[in-house]
């Protein structure tokens, strides 16, 4: 009996001490909750470092991942190695969800970025002659608008009704034109080997292309919604998350819309107001 009584005083001594440091993970889990990683494109990075610091005062932590290419930043947010990502139009996630059967959601709207044509050997997509070559990114919502670029000059002609189209939806193509698909990132860089490329406003940016030299432009009008950028998270119920609401909000901002045009170099507008 006396044996007895001596484990239950040492219980009772030792439950305050585990209860203490209960309290103390809790506290310690608390803070973590409000460290956020984001995956960005390298050319945002300054754009987000400035987000960073401002949101430090509202002691919400953003560690920045970078990434230079579509393919893996959705991916990165499946897996749970990042919360949010920003770098993805609202056409790209929805294609992206169609393929993957995935739930990834617009948080907040960023800016909106035309494509443009680029080139080192001519000056007008109107310049562009029989068999020559152009360059347009692959993955399903920015080949589209490339193609569509090219149906606005009058270069080809696409299947009607088609969302994203592929070169496989080209119903016409007089010039004959050799469009080669390549990574996004890889646009940019195929200049010296094709007549004319199409790049992505990031893109471009990140590969220092002037906007104002650029061949052509996308037209952006009152159907261009799927085309802005946005702040995006894994599921619909992170849209309730306080701490994402806070970025969002620090993104969303005249101090930004700055930046923007400081680094984007007026190739931006932005897509919150």
């Amino acid at each position: 009996m006396k044996l007895w009584k001596k484990i239950v005083a040492s219980v009772a001594i030792a439950l305050p001490v585990f209860a203490l440091a209960a309290c103390g993970n809790s506290s310690s889990s608390s803070s973590a909750d409000k460290t956020v990683k984001v995956g960005i494109m390298t050319n945002d990075k300054e754009i987000w470092q400035d987000i960073q610091k401002r949101l430090k005062k509202q002691d919400v932590n953003i560690k920045l991942v970078e990434f230079t290419d579509y393919n893996t930043p959705n991916k990165a947010l499946d897996d749970g190695d990042i919360q949010l990502n920003s770098f993805q139009t609202v056409q790209f996630m929805d294609a992206w969800n169609k393929k993957h059967k995935d739930t990834i959601t617009s948080v907040g709207n960023t800016y909106l970025g035309p494509m443009r044509a680029y080139s080192n050997k001519i000056k007008s997509l109107s310049e562009l002659k029989k068999d020559d070559t152009v360059s347009v990114p692959n993955d399903a919502a920015n080949e589209g608008r490339a193609l569509q670029l090219l149906e606005q000059k009058g270069l080809i002609k696409l299947k009607a009704g088609v969302t994203n189209p592929t070169t496989r939806d080209i119903t016409e193509n007089k010039l004959n034109l050799k469009i080669t698909e390549l990574d996004a990132a890889q646009t940019a860089r195929s200049m010296n080997d094709v007549d004319a490329a199409i790049v992505n406003n990031d893109i471009a940016a990140a590969a220092k292309l002037t906007p104002s030299k650029a061949i052509s432009v996308e037209k952006i009008g009152k159907n261009s919604a799927p085309f802005i950028n946005i702040i995006a998270a894994a599921s619909k119920k992170d849209k309730k998350n306080a701490t994402y609401k806070k970025i969002v909000k620090a993104y969303q901002t005249s101090q930004t819309e700055k930046l923007m045009k400081k680094y984007y170099k007026g190739s931006t507008v932005p897509a919150w107001k």
